[in-house]
């Protein structure tokens, strides 16, 4: 039987360089905004000489990008690539981009993959309409989990557990997020109800109309949400596009099973 390392043998194999590189990019990711190599080195107790060969690295390698005006450093989504590159993100966009892009075709407006990460909602695959206009999320787009309906329709279809896990690690991001009792409340309706309809928000004119992709277990382990932009004039019923979501949702979760 393997035992778990202890703390001196994990000293005795320590990369200092290597563990700096890393704590570069947890600070980043922690705080979710670009920050100049000082700042970088004054939130990890580094002088900026002490990361810049580090920085000059990441920067080249592609794992950081540098705003030539301010020269600020952000994470790029070389990371969000390399975990695309795993079996099961991979499996779930070879099954759902097909389906989303005939749904797309059908209904006239773009198509999201979202899965949730530390918190965070983050699309993995889109799809666009054959239309004069569309409303497309880059691919790596973020959000609080609790403050997207994307985020909403996957933490709805969770075990109570794992939902204020969940629940706990979103609303750590948020300055000021809803009460929990009310935000359990709105979960429990999604739940009952399969899917999600509700005013974007952070888009003024555009309806997000969500739904999961459930596992065998019937917990939600993606969503797919369609950002329905509003025409003047136009029907604000979204009946059929709900349908045609739901049913493409679960016919890709019965291809994962």
């Amino acid at each position: 039987m393997i035992s778990d390392t202890s703390h001196e043998e994990r000293g005795a194999y320590s990369a200092p360089a290597l563990e700096k590189g890393l704590d570069i990019l947890e600070v980043l990711a922690s705080e979710g905004e670009a920050m100049t190599a000082r700042q970088i080195g004054e939130r990890l107790g580094r002088s900026k000489n002490e990361i810049f060969r580090m920085v000059y690295v990441l920067v080249d390698r592609g794992y950081l990008r540098r705003d030539a005006a301010t020269d600020r450093l952000s994470l790029s989504n070389r990371l969000f690539e390399l975990g695309m590159r795993t079996p099961r993100p991979r499996a779930l966009v070879e099954v759902a981009l097909p389906a989303m892009e005939r749904l797309s075709g059908r209904v006239g407006h773009a198509s999201h993959l979202v899965v949730i990460s530390r918190g965070e909602t983050v699309v993995v695959a889109s799809a666009a309409a054959r239309a004069e206009f569309n409303f497309t999320l880059q691919l790596g787009y973020s959000r609080p989990a609790t403050d997207a309906a994307s985020g909403l329709t996957i933490m709805a279809f969770q075990s109570p557990e794992r939902r204020q896990v969940m629940m706990e690690e979103s609303l750590s991001l948020l300055e000021c997020g809803p009460l929990r009792e009310t935000l359990n409340a709105e979960l429990d309706r999604i739940a009952a109800a399969g899917f999600l309809i509700s005013e974007s928000h952070h888009f003024v004119g555009i309806t997000d109309i969500c739904a999961p992709i459930l596992d065998r277990s019937g917990r939600g382990v993606a969503s797919v949400v369609m950002p329905c932009l509003q025409k003047i004039g136009a029907s604000r019923e979204f009946g059929d596009i709900r349908d045609r979501l739901v049913a493409t949702c679960r016919d890709i979760s019965e291809a994962l099973l």
